[in-house]
């Protein structure tokens, strides 16, 4: 071994051992979080990392996607090369031809070459539309991270560049054939007039190592920590129903708060996820209150719990259980960034690491609502009208089924068993536009001569408004009240007109312990007109437009349904929404923003509304009570009421 490989093989080792406690004390500061299991059905596992770290599904979604994917790979091969130089040094003769024969390394050197003038060339689009055209997704107030991401993106050309210049000095050498390296025989032709090409590789393949070394100890500090995380995010990422939220344990005694105030109440898992942040903004740039300039912004929260946990997580772990943690809210979440979500999941939907950011803001609603008791001052009659009267409206109990006056409508405490179970919702038994729906949908099960019944007075809240508005305690209350009741009929299927019903029965409800086919009334009436049990409606004239509710299509993947039975029914002139489908944008009602006021920026339903305005539209598709609602409000706020109509997908036969 030469004396040059005596020095890097000890700097490399000391590299390695520093890299490795930094390594050690990441993995240390995850435990600081509470237990969560996410270590089950590992093919699965595997294959997300297939699909989504080496084919880079979600990321190449977008056109800016296909930089990133050559960074990735260009860098994949470029640290090869660099593997094989450190070790050629440190054992003279190593090198890929020994171990894979003359064509593969010859392959992989190809590539190198390629694939890294592919990275150079990434690298400048990135700094051009990072500097020049600014696009939403990337702008965050920060200049720290800024300066992060061009030291980096420097970095990597000018390793790129070296990695040239040490190849096409080993081209002169006789070392490398120039065929397997093409870019580099580039170089080759600068470098052949130089004086001792041995020394001038030697001396720029130096330069390229302790960069490399620079960046295994610079970047567990640095935004670009998510080279580390994503890949482990990615494979325990959640593999159930998206946006599904935790479930509290009221029966602990020693529970001294409920939801999270410090980095020590978030899971382990749910910290991983700071670190898995890639900061690309994609989250950003498909947040309804973002885009239509409220306080929040998915990006920043991330981005500000990520600097939150790394001031506090060195005190933590030398201080032991007793040791001090800064609250999160106030300090890097203000209540106006919690309060502004409407939990519509287009964040997580975005996002190339699948960070679960609504299951953090809900978090940090629980701690509001129910340890401190915070909130805006027009959720606290919600929360009183469900506890009391079981709904969100200030409507007795005792009502809940007057909407059915004089239709007949089949109780379940009259006929105990039966096929399908109408779950009428809050919205369809209190609110007068939610009640023709109602009442379309009665007449349609009739005509079809469904077998189904209601449960009137018996039917609670669901209990989804509340969970996802921090109420926790309420919604569970809900919860397991309407449990006793459905466990007292026999029933094959409920069905629902609301997407946040429907939601809860296939997502939460098995979580509590029960678990029933839910099927939404898009894909209910589907069925019955595909089987022939309901007749088509007349074609309608005009254009039309159908919105997707979030917790329709984005949550529970009912998108093309729909669209079939509006075709079936009638409905052919139909326009789509720039954003639908996985990509809808918000009416602006979820996550209770049903209830609470919208004072700051643009509605977000009047956003929406524009949108349908712009496809000169004179009917827009809903399927949601919400949505209908939010629809409704924005075009009278547009003074548009007159021209444009709103319906139910149940309301065109």
């Amino acid at each position: 071994m030469t004396i040059q490989g005596l020095v890097m093989l000890a700097l490399l080792a000391a590299v390695l051992v520093w890299f490795g406690l930094i390594l050690r004390m990441l993995v240390r500061s995850l435990g600081l979080g509470r237990p969560e299991k996410r270590f089950d059905r590992w093919g699965a596992r595997i294959w997300s990392v297939v699909v989504f770290v080496a084919a880079h599904a979600r990321v190449l979604s977008q056109p800016a996607g296909l930089g990133h994917f050559a960074i990735f790979w260009g860098f994949i091969f470029i640290t090869l090369g660099t593997i094989e130089h450190i070790l050629g040094m440190v054992f003279p003769g190593f090198g890929f031809e020994r171990l894979f024969g003359a064509t593969a390394a010859g392959v992989i050197s190809w590539l190198q070459d390629v694939l890294g003038l592919a990275v150079l060339v990434a690298i400048v689009v990135s700094l051009v539309r990072r500097f020049v055209f600014k696009p939403l997704r990337l702008r965050i107030d920060d200049p720290k991270a800024r300066r992060e991401a061009v030291l980096i993106l420097c970095l990597i050309f000018v390793l790129i560049v070296l990695m040239y210049g040490v190849k096409g000095a080993e081209i002169v050498t006789g070392r490398i054939d120039p065929r397997t390296a093409p870019v580099s025989a580039v170089a080759a032709r600068l470098i052949g007039g130089a004086a001792d090409p041995h020394l001038l590789g030697d001396v720029l393949a130096w330069i390229h190592h302790l960069i490399i070394f620079f960046f295994l100890i610079y970047i567990p500090f640095s935004k670009h920590i998510h080279i580390l995380g994503a890949i482990p995010n990615i494979l325990l990422r959640n593999l159930g129903p998206a946006g599904t939220l935790s479930r509290m344990d009221f029966d602990d005694e020693t529970a001294e708060k409920f939801g999270v105030s410090d980095v020590r109440d978030f899971t382990w898992k749910q910290l991983l996820d700071l670190y898995a942040c890639t900061e690309c903004g994609r989250c950003q740039a498909a947040c309804p209150a973002y885009l239509t300039d409220k306080p929040l912004s998915p990006f920043r929260v991330i981005h500000m719990l990520r600097g939150h946990f790394v001031a506090d997580r060195a005190a933590l772990l030398s201080g032991g259980p007793e040791a001090e943690a800064q609250p999160i809210i106030g300090a890097s979440a203000s209540e106006e960034e919690i309060w502004a979500c409407t939990t519509c999941g287009a964040c997580m939907q975005e996002c190339p690491p699948f960070i679960e950011h609504v299951q953090k803001i809900v978090d940090l609603r629980r701690y509001l609502v129910m340890t401190e008791s915070r909130f805006p001052s027009e959720v606290q009659p919600v929360f009183r009208n469900m506890e009391v009267n079981y709904n969100p409206w200030s409507m007795g109990y005792t009502t809940r089924a007057d909407w059915a006056a004089g239709l007949d409508v089949p109780l379940a405490a009259e006929r105990k068993q039966f096929d399908v179970l109408y779950w009428v919702g809050c919205a369809g038994s209190f609110d007068a536009r939610g009640q023709s729906v109602a009442r379309a949908m009665v007449d349609l099960l009739r005509r079809a001569e469904v077998d189904f019944a209601i449960l009137g007075v018996e039917e609670m809240c669901c209990g989804e408004t509340a969970r996802r508005m921090g109420n926790e305690y309420l919604a569970q209350t809900l919860i397991e009240a309407n449990i006793e009741v459905l466990k007292k009929y026999r029933f094959n299927r409920i069905l629902l007109a609301c997407p946040h019903g429907l939601n809860s029965f296939r997502v939460e409800y098995p979580r509590f312990g029960y678990e029933v086919p839910a099927v939404h009334h898009s894909e209910f009436l589907l069925e019955l007109l595909r089987e022939g049990k309901l007749a088509p409606a007349a074609k309608r004239a005009g254009r039309g437009a159908y919105h997707d509710s979030c917790y329709l299509g984005r949550y529970n993947g009912v998108i093309s349904q729909p669209r079939e039975m509006l075709a079936r029914a009638g409905v052919d002139n139909l326009a789509e929404f720039g954003r639908r489908g996985m990509r809808s944008f918000c009416c602006g009602a979820g996550g209770g923003r049903m209830w609470m006021e919208e004072t700051i920026g643009t509605r977000i339903n009047e956003a929406r509304v524009d949108e349908a305005l712009g496809l000169g539209v004179d009917t827009i598709y809903t399927a949601c009570p919400f949505c209908t609602t939010m629809f409704e409000d924005g075009l009278k706020a547009r003074g548009r009421e007159e021209q444009v109509a709103v319906k139910d997908i149940a309301e065109i036969f």
